[in-house]
């Protein structure tokens, strides 16, 4: 049976923190922090050592958590994913076979895409939004300017979101974004400093909370 994606607990707190090669003995550490600042999706990158072993453990421990699958380029990986227990897909890239695989099978799908034409692609081949990927040197006026012409498309920029420019995202018309080391903070989870990290999971979640 495949996980289902709450989309009310992504709607309550639209980012999607993504975890990359964090041993699953600190994710289990820094996931009750990351809940209690009020986060309620994460992303486990397919290319994390023992990635099967998280997302079980994450997708049977935490029901309130949107558990999902990220860097999923092939549908060897997609298989993987699902069966491990996500509960929905993103990836780097347009690949139609693992999208279309998503859409016949109602998993949500969030493909990365640069360009406006392969914005468009993607979301023409069904994407629940389409991941903008890298947003590092666009930036929110990119995400306006493609919004213009295309304002019915959803739009989830990775890449380049912090705490500084995160609400920028947002009033430039994004539906959610995708944090990763600007979210789970390196020193903090390093050094095991949970009450800074909290303090910083909270800082940037009662930055969208006040949009």
């Amino acid at each position: 049976m495949i996980a289902q994606f709450n989309q009310e607990l992504f709607n309550k707190m639209p980012v999607v923190g993504i975890l990359r090669n964090i041993p699953l003995k600190i994710i289990k550490e820094i996931i009750p922090v990351y809940l209690k600042a009020g986060f309620t999706t994460i992303e486990v990158t397919m290319n994390s050592e023992n990635v099967v072993e998280i997302i079980q453990y994450l997708s049977t421990n935490f029901k309130n958590l949107n558990v999902g699958a990220g860097t999923v380029c092939t549908i060897n990986d997609l298989h993987l994913a699902i069966d491990a227990g996500a509960s929905y897909i993103v990836t780097p890239i347009i690949d139609e076979e693992v999208i279309n695989h998503c859409v016949e099978n109602k998993i949500p799908i969030f493909p990365g895409a640069y360009t406006p034409t392969e914005i468009y692609i993607a979301n023409k081949l069904g994407a629940t939004a389409v991941k903008v990927f890298p947003a590092t040197q666009l930036g929110p006026t990119y995400i306006k300017d493609v919004l213009a012409p295309l304002n019915t498309l959803k739009l989830l920029p990775t890449g380049g979101v912090s705490l500084e420019n995160i609400d920028l995202f947002f009033k430039a018309g994004a539906k959610g974004v995708g944090m990763g080391s600007s979210l789970f903070h390196k020193e903090y989870i390093a050094t095991k400093n949970y009450e800074m990290l909290f303090q910083h999971f909270k800082s940037i979640a009662t930055k969208v909370s006040n949009l």
